[in-house]
């Protein structure tokens, strides 16, 4: 099947993830509400925040304003958030309904747990809170950020539902190959955070070629390569040109062995923050 913007990928809840969506870290107040305007003009479906970001009530007041302007409806645009701290049970519900006094959306599509810092048994407690939550309505689906082997393994063992995604650093540079065999196997979802690599790696060799080969940019030659991995990638720029040439990268396709030499770039490269292997 074709990719497109608008191609969903099934989580194994059965609710749908749009395979593109529009980062917004490091973007406060105006900033992150005119991105994330311009992202829903251009035709992204799914923004992406945290609790972290401090862009919820931006994030939030930006899709209902669109939705306001456009009457396309609030169903229609997915949105995630994430727990900022691994204090427990009690906190993590209150957080997860602060952040939805936040973004004023009625429901969150997808609440993470940002990071598994904090230890086994705080990890075990905000799972618990998330899962009630969404029982309750307050969420859709839920899952997980930058969790390595150890705090995957300890979710299966524990033999409650697992998270339908694992938000995790993944690009040509870093393919964390056992973590996503892991997902894989028990039917978690791959969303990428980083996969234009933060600009890192625009000028290497091969993407350049790659880029002129196909008449792209390094950072389309990037996306395509996410989404032909089969992972949901989510790009951020507070530029209106890079916020819709992102969305330019369903009009070809990298070939079997164009993926495989991109694979072989790993070097472990972190953008930002690697948090997998916290006890």
């Amino acid at each position: 099947m074709a990719l497109t913007k608008d191609t969903k990928l099934k989580l194994h809840d059965g609710n749908e993830i749009p395979i593109i969506g529009f980062g917004t870290y490091e973007m406060e107040g105006k900033e992150a509400y005119n991105a994330v305007r311009w992202a829903l003009e251009s035709g992204y479906r799914h923004i992406d925040s945290a609790e972290w970001y401090e862009n919820e009530a931006e994030c939030g007041r930006a899709i209902l304003d669109f939705c306001k302007a456009t009457g396309i409806p609030r169903e229609e645009i997915f949105f995630t958030t994430k727990l900022k701290e691994n204090k427990g049970f009690a906190h993590a519900k209150a957080s997860v309904k602060r952040s939805l006094d936040a973004c004023g959306l009625g429901y969150i599509d997808l609440y993470l747990i940002h990071s598994p810092i904090g230890g086994p048994q705080s990890r075990a407690e905000n799972w618990k809170a998330l899962i009630e939550a969404k029982k309750e309505g307050l969420v859709r689906s839920i899952g997980v950020s930058t969790y390595g082997l150890k705090h995957l393994q300890e979710m299966v063992h524990s033999g409650l539902e697992l998270p339908v995604v694992n938000q995790i650093d993944l690009h040509p540079f870093m393919t964390r190959t056992e973590i996503v065999a892991f997902c894989r196997k028990h039917g978690i979802a791959l969303e990428a955070w980083a996969p234009l690599v933060r600009g890192l790696r625009f000028r290497h060799p091969k993407i350049v070629s790659l880029a002129q080969k196909y008449k792209k940019e390094p950072a389309q030659v990037l996306l395509r390569y996410s989404l032909q991995k089969g992972f949901v990638a989510i790009p951020k720029s507070s530029s209106k040109a890079r916020i819709q040439s992102n969305l330019q990268v369903f009009d070809f396709e990298l070939s079997e062995q164009e993926i495989a030499d991109l694979d072989a770039l790993d070097e472990y490269l972190v953008t930002d923050w690697d948090p997998t292997t916290t006890p």
